[in-house]
């Protein structure tokens, strides 16, 4: 497996000065980002089917990994709640160790096929969920065993993996093939792999935001208003979307319930009742929402 090589460049790397060891690591970050470039049609691809699996509104995205991917992984699903609203109903994760082992290493659980398995069974996959398997070496018996079960119980697969022609690229309907070559140091694919892994996952559940309506030109309107920093910016985005200034955009807020895509309607004089049953006859699409109000989208 090319992760698993020793380049002979960095044969003698200790014995480098630090700061030559710094920028040679840095170098691999930035050849990482590169391996991700040949990906773009792939993840592109994954993102519309994926969509398409959720686009009915009970459809999960399941993240499934080991080790340094499956935390990656469990990171890019997390931060879709309060990026996106994207309910904690609507995604789930099968981590080898389980999710203890987001803070500590579970030894041999990579290994472990039918805990993999009792997972992804025991979430209930189903045909309009997403399941996202990662793993550097692509051949990690856990993530494998998970997408191959979670296939098998008709769900949408896709995986994320540094070396070609491995299971789990196999196992999925969608590959994306990040090939991240030899590491600086050599094993540790905590480094170029999971940076392009993690540039990979970010790329994949953007668009897949994107695609469900979640982002409006270019900013996002589903975003849960947690504190007073989203709240200004919320009052921002709904100024801009709306063409009012803050203060009629934190009125809207405030009759929204803290809604952006709601607000905004009500800010182009929509009542709030009018404004939902809008929001929902477009399908969550705020700007087919504001066109279809005589609100022509700006």
């Amino acid at each position: 497996m090319s992760t698993e090589s020793i380049s002979a460049r960095f044969a003698e790397l200790d014995l480098w000065p630090t700061r030559d060891a710094v920028q040679a690591m840095m170098e691999g970050q930035l050849a990482a980002a590169a391996a991700v470039q040949s990906q773009v049609g792939a993840i592109a691809a994954a993102a519309d089917a994926a969509a398409e699996r959720l686009r009915g509104g009970t459809g999960r995205l399941i993240y499934a990994g080991a080790g340094t991917s499956g935390r990656l992984a469990v990171l890019d699903g997390v931060e879709l709640a309060p990026t996106y609203d994207w309910g904690g109903d609507r995604t789930a994760y099968a981590l080898a160790g389980g999710m203890e082992a987001m803070l500590a290493s579970v030894e041999e659980a990579e290994d472990d096929s039918a805990a993999a398995e009792e997972q992804i069974k025991g979430l209930g996959a189903r045909t309009d969920d997403v399941v996202i398997g990662v793993a550097a070496s692509g051949r990690t018996l856990y993530t494998v065993a998970a997408l191959r079960t979670a296939a098998a119980a008709g769900a949408l697969t896709i995986a994320i993996a540094s070396n070609s022609d491995t299971p789990l690229l196999e196992a999925a309907a969608h590959p994306i093939l990040v090939d991240t070559g030899p590491e600086v140091v050599a094993g540790s694919t905590r480094m170029k792999a999971g940076t392009a892994q993690k540039i990979a996952l970010n790329l994949l559940s953007t668009a897949v935001m994107l695609r469900l309506g979640r982002i409006y030109r270019g900013v996002l309107v589903d975003m849960r208003l947690s504190n007073r920093k989203l709240r200004a910016r919320a009052a921002t985005i709904v100024g801009q979307i709306s063409g009012v200034d803050v203060t009629r955009a934190q009125a809207a807020l405030e009759r929204s319930g803290g809604r952006i895509k709601i607000a905004a309607l009500i800010a182009r004089g929509v009542e709030p009742g009018a404004a939902e049953a809008a929001l929902r006859a477009a399908g969550g699409d705020l700007r087919m929402a504001l066109a279809e109000n005589g609100a022509a989208a700006r």
